[in-house]
C-alpha cells in the first residue's frame, strides 16, 4: 500500500522490530533489491605443487582471490526472514516488515520485475499467484530454506490444492516464490517533490 511519508506511522506499526530499510532512486533496479551475483574477495591458503599448504614462521601464507557470491538485497532478506519465522512455531507467527522509502523514486517495473505479480493476496493475506525465479536467485533460496520445518505446512497447502499438491514443498525448494502473509511491505513518498518516475494505477491497486 502507498501511504504519505510520516515517521510516526511507521514506528507505531513496526515498532522498530523484525524492519528491513531499502530507499529507491534511479539507479535502483531488480538486481539492487531483490539480489545478484556479486565479486566479492576472500582469503584463501596458498599450497605447493604437491597441494600443500605453504607455512611459514608457524602461520600459513594465504592470498586474495575474487569469487561471485549471491548477495541478497532489501526483498529477498524480508522474503526468507518472513518465512523462517514460520519454521520457529505452532502458535502466531511473527511479522516481517519491509519498509521502502521514497518509492517514487525509484522505477517500480523496473526494479520489482515479475514480483509485482506477488503483490496481489488472497483472503489468507498468501499471494495469490506464484512465480518461478531465475536459477541463480532458486538455488539461493533453497540453500536457505530446503531443511526449514513448517509447522503450518498443510494449513497453507490448502489454500492452493486446487492447483499444487505441495505449494510449501516448491517454496522451500526455491522452485516458486510466493509471499507469506507476515510480510508486510510499506512505501513511503514524498507528495510535494515531483515524481522522477510516476508509479501506474495497476501499481497503487497492489
Amino acid at each position: 500500500r502507498l501511504k504519505i511519508k510520516n515517521y510516526e506511522l511507521f514506528e507505531q506499526i513496526t515498532n522498530n522490530n523484525n524492519s528491513i530499510r531499502t530507499t529507491f532512486h534511479p539507479d535502483s533496479d531488480y538486481s539492487t533489491f531483490v539480489g545478484a551475483y556479486k565479486p566479492t574477495s576472500i582469503e584463501i591458503p596458498v599450497r605447493d605443487v604437491t597441494g600443500k599448504v605453504i607455512v611459514e614462521d608457524g602461520n600459513q601464507v594465504t592470498e586474495n582471490r575474487i569469487v561471485y557470491e549471491f548477495v541478497e538485497q532489501a526483498f529477498l532478506q524480508a522474503y526468507i526472514k518472513a518465512w523462517k519465522f514460520y519454521g520457529d512455531t505452532n502458535e502466531e507467527v511473527k511479522k516481517q516488515f519491509l519498509v521502502i522509502e521514497e518509492i517514487n523514486r525509484g522505477n517500480c517495473a523496473q526494479i520489482f520485475g515479475d514480483i509485482f505479480q506477488l503483490l496481489d493476496r488472497n483472503d489468507a493475506g498468501f499471494s495469490d499467484y506464484s512465480i518461478v525465479p531465475d536459477s541463480d536467485l532458486s538455488r539461493h533460496v533453497s540453500k536457505d530454506l530446503k531443511d526449514l520445518n513448517i509447522a503450518n505446512r498443510e494449513k497453507i497447502n490448502a489454500i492452493y490444492e486446487e492447483c499444487e499438491a505441495d505449494m510449501v514443498g516448491k517454496v522451500l525448494r526455491g522452485d516458486v516464490l510466493l509471499l507469506p502473509n507476515n510480510l508486510y511491505i510499506w512505501a513511503t513518498m514524498n507528495t510535494s517533490d515531483q515524481s522522477l518516475f510516476p508509479i501506474d494505477s495497476a501499481f497503487k491497486r497492489r
